[in-house]
């Protein structure tokens, strides 16, 4: 007898046929009762699971399944097959361009860009810097003393990268060389870099005096800010995809088209959100019927 797979001369073992038995019966379970997998930027955390996952829950009979972290760290993960979704939302379009093409996997063939948040600079009103912030240029009082500033890291997240941007933009802006080097020190400063799903935490929690957030997290946590100069401040660009081989492409799609709708719309500015007209980029052919009419005639 002749074999053209070697594998079938070394049979499975039981416990390895029970593991994949049970994963194929657990990935079948979730798909039949509707789970919708959303792999979503961390600074979205509390519209995510408070807000867009519940009402979509509501209004479609499916299950939201979050999972936050930094854009890139995010896309990073999907491209090394360590994480699966259906939906996957970034904060910056450069994270989809990385997924795009078959050099990166085609993992996404498409996104829309659906809104933006202004970075801004939370803090903490019992900090005893606090009082300083309302009364003196806030550049000055993070090179204060003793000061705990968080961010997060701009390697793994684009809130860290644009952090680091503005930081440079304001040497200029306010004429004083090394001031990016005196607030945040290296890029990737351990005394500042969080996870980007702990930062709100952290400054509501005490442990931190002043972070680097998008006017979207402080005013959904209720946190205290300081708006930056609109010359300087960058912003967060919010995107939606559906990801190549998504185990629930129909439920990935409702998401999408709730997420974009009227109701997903209302949720997400009653959340802070600067809600825009969604624009397309990539291949429209490939964007589901029901999501395309809610572009209109976007791009």
């Amino acid at each position: 007898m002749r074999f053209s797979d070697k594998s079938a001369l070394f049979p499975l073992s039981a416990a390895a046929l029970l593991a994949a038995a049970l994963s194929l019966t657990s990935a079948s379970a979730a798909h039949a009762a509707g789970k919708v997998n959303v792999l979503y930027a961390g600074s979205l955390v509390n519209l995510m699971e408070h807000g867009v996952g519940p009402a979509f829950d509501k209004a479609s009979g499916d299950t939201f399944q979050g999972f936050a972290g930094g854009s890139s760290g995010l896309a990073n993960q999907i491209k090394g097959k360590l994480r699966q979704g259906d939906v996957f939302v970034s904060a910056s379009p450069k994270v989809n361009a990385g997924l795009m093409g078959s050099a990166n996997g085609n993992w996404v063939g498409w996104y829309i860009t659906f809104a933006q948040s202004p970075l801004v600079i939370g803090y903490n009103a019992s900090s005893k810097f606090a009082a300083d912030l309302k009364s003196k240029p806030w550049y000055q009082v993070l090179q204060e003393p003793g000061i705990r500033i968080g961010r997060t890291d701009p390697k793994l997240d684009p809130k860290g990268a644009l952090t680091v941007t503005l930081m440079k933009q304001a040497e200029t802006f306010y004429k004083s060389p090394g001031l990016s080097e005196k607030i945040i020190g290296a890029p990737d400063n351990v005394a500042q870099v969080l996870p980007e799903e702990t930062l709100v935490g952290r400054l509501q929690s005490g442990q931190l005096d002043v972070g680097f957030f998008y006017s979207t997290e402080t005013a959904d946590a209720k946190i205290p800010s300081l708006a930056l100069p609109a010359a300087i401040t960058p912003k967060a660009v919010y995107t939606i995809t559906i990801l190549h081989n998504a185990p629930n492409a129909d439920g990935a799609d409702k998401f999408v088209a709730f997420l974009l709708g009227a109701d997903g719309q209302a949720v997400m500015k009653q959340h802070g959100l600067g809600v825009q007209k969604p624009t397309l980029t990539g291949d429209r052919n490939a964007v589901p019927q029901d999501v395309q009419a809610l572009l209109g005639q976007s791009r």
